[in-house]
């Protein structure tokens, strides 16, 4: 079994080479390889990592979708690893997501488990509900699951070929989320199941600036947008939603409940709000 690793990566070279660093015991020729999937950069970032044989993909235009899926056509592994460029991967990695599609042959699909490489309220203090960080964890034990993450996922090669590449509507650089929602909807259409793997570990860099309330609340409406970009909602049903959310945010501030629970009642809101937004196509 042949593993493809793809970084896909955006004007972060310091902490692109620290999950090189990471992964660096697992790569051996022939067996592993490592493709740099980069956008949206005027040059490619230069990358001198000893002992490390890389395969560097260069797109200057912003589209992690679209550099995601030249990778896909670039690949030769049986099982394509997509990480994000911000966390770094725990010991034996790409051993733990060889042995989960080698073990449970019906997922078609994995889920990595995500981790905080710091506690996000020592890191941010207060702020910390704020905190908009791709986290993982179901526990200690292989479940299915409805969907993958973009910062930590897999596929067998032979399932993407079958449901076609990333949605490059969807993603940074474009429409900005939702690509990992909309393929793994697709998978699930198509009958195929997607998995939790707990051993195939990653360590997400927990960044104080993004512990921003406006930050939060921006992101979760452009991801209403990206919603309407994949799915159909009629207008009613997206109505409803509005009022149901601006409902519940009310009765969370008139019962002074928790700043975890502001949080999530506001990030409710902005999604609901996003997809009104993109009612007009």
């Amino acid at each position: 079994m042949k593993t493809s690793v793809i970084i896909a990566t955006h004007n972060r070279p310091d902490s692109l080479r620290s999950l090189l660093a990471s992964l660096a015991p697992e790569v051996a020729a022939g067996s592993r390889e490592i493709i740099i999937a980069e956008n949206g950069t005027l040059a490619p970032t230069q990358l001198a990592i000893e002992g490390i044989p890389l395969k560097h993909l260069h797109e200057p235009r912003a589209g992690k979708c679209r550099i995601q899926n030249r990778a896909i056509a670039e690949a030769s592994g049986e099982i394509l690893v997509f990480l994000d460029d911000d966390l770094v991967v725990a010991p034996g990695y790409i051993e733990a997501v060889e042995q989960f599609f080698d073990t449970h042959r019906e997922f078609a699909a994995m889920k990595g488990r995500i981790l905080p490489a710091e506690d996000p309220e020592k890191k941010v203090g207060l702020m910390s509900p704020y905190l908009d960080l791709p986290i993982a964890d179901h526990g200690e034990e292989v479940v299915e699951v409805r969907g993958v993450l973009g910062a930590n996922m897999a596929f067998r090669t032979e399932t993407i070929k079958q449901v076609g590449p990333f949605d490059e509507r969807l993603g940074p650089g474009a429409g900005g989320h939702e690509e990992e929602t909309e393929m793994s909807q697709r998978l699930r259409r198509a009958g195929f199941r997607i998995g939790y793997a707990p051993k195939a570990l990653v360590y997400h860099d927990v960044d104080p600036s993004r512990a921003n309330r406006e930050r939060f609340i921006r992101i979760a409406r452009e991801r209403g947008r990206c919603r309407m970009l994949h799915e159909k909602h009629s207008a009613l049903d997206v109505i409803t939603k509005n009022a149901i959310a601006m409902a519940r945010l009310r009765i969370a501030q008139l019962t002074r409940a928790d700043l975890a629970r502001i949080a999530r009642e506001e990030r409710r809101l902005a999604v609901a709000r996003g997809m009104f937004d993109g009612l007009g196509g």
